[in-house]
């Protein structure tokens, strides 16, 4: 409580003077985005990207388009308070509903990796209790969205860690999907 009410304190007191914390992180962000995509972004000297196949999750992933802007912006328009901790930003939907955190962000990457190969019927997540949430028909952009806020307000990290296959060998850690 001791740390928490001198926040509050500090925070009151610029709020009643008009000083906005969203606004004063969001101009911190400087520059644009020099990159078109996640493949476009150079590696560490000492690192190569591994090869990939042809219409594989790791060659979707690379094709990602990216923002010109860093700022991150959240479900309802405005920057995140944020603004120092991501290098570039990508040009990809997170809805419009405060669903979209964590593990979700990562469903999100599969579901839609998934929806842009057509392979709708492998669309699956599994919330805590293993129930099955599948897309159904129609297979359309407003239906799917749906579908994952759906997905996102019952599945996540636990519910995640349960579908995922563990690695004993981190050396096969690699970004393919089975």
């Amino acid at each position: 409580m001791a740390i928490i009410f001198p926040f509050f304190i500090l925070w009151n007191q610029t709020q009643q003077a008009g000083i906005d914390f969203t606004m004063i992180s969001a101009k911190a962000v400087t520059g644009e985005n020099p990159y078109a995509c996640v493949g476009d972004i150079k590696m560490p000297n000492g690192f190569s990207r591994t090869s990939s196949e042809k219409n594989s999750f790791a060659a979707w992933l690379r094709t990602l388009q990216l923002k010109k802007s860093k700022i991150v912006y959240l479900y309802n328009g405005l920057p995140k308070r944020n603004q120092t901790a991501q290098f570039a930003v990508l040009n990809i939907s997170i809805g419009n509903k405060d669903l979209q955190q964590c593990a979700d962000a990562v469903m999100r990457l599969r579901a839609e990796y998934l929806y842009a190969q057509k392979r709708f019927g492998e669309i699956i997540f599994r919330d805590n209790n293993s129930k099955e949430y599948k897309l159904g028909v129609p297979i359309d952009r407003k239906h799917f969205d749906k579908y994952l806020n759906y997905v996102f307000a019952r599945c996540g990290t636990l519910s995640l860690e349960k579908q995922l296959k563990p690695l004993n060998n981190l050396s096969n850690l690699h970004p393919e999907m089975s």
